[in-house]
């Protein structure tokens, strides 16, 4: 089944006015899964029951943020790996970078092998 995707026009960045305004295309997203249903899915696909499951992606939820508020990666195998990055103010010399600079904060999902191959091979339709 394709991803459809609809048509906005966006303007420059950063220019009053919008300076040159061009089209790009933007995903439309229909709909979304929540935790109860990606358990109800795997629980039909494997042994599982879902009392089970949901304790494991509860317990995945508390453990991630143990380890990522520790500076470490989550390699999560097929569907990716996350990890936090920084956003902050440039300073002149180093020794005027403290956690002060640090203006915010991400997590950063890096998709895994089986999840690059759909991108690359997902089909597009415009609505």
């Amino acid at each position: 089944m394709p991803i459809k995707f609809k048509v906005i026009e966006r303007g420059q960045p950063g220019v009053p006015g919008g300076g040159e305004k061009k089209h790009y295309a933007s995903p439309i997203m229909e709909g979304e899964i929540t935790l109860a249903g990606l358990t109800k899915a795997i629980e039909k696909i494997c042994t599982v029951s879902g009392a089970d499951i949901r304790a494991v992606l509860y317990a995945l939820v508390d453990v991630s943020i143990d380890n990522l508020s520790e500076g470490r990666i989550i390699r999560l195998g097929d569907l990716g790996s996350l990890r936090v990055s920084l956003s902050s103010e440039g300073k002149a010399t180093a020794e005027e970078v403290t956690a002060n600079a640090i203006k915010g904060s991400s997590v950063i999902f890096t998709p895994g092998t089986r999840i690059k191959e759909m991108l690359s091979n997902v089909k597009f339709q415009k609505t």
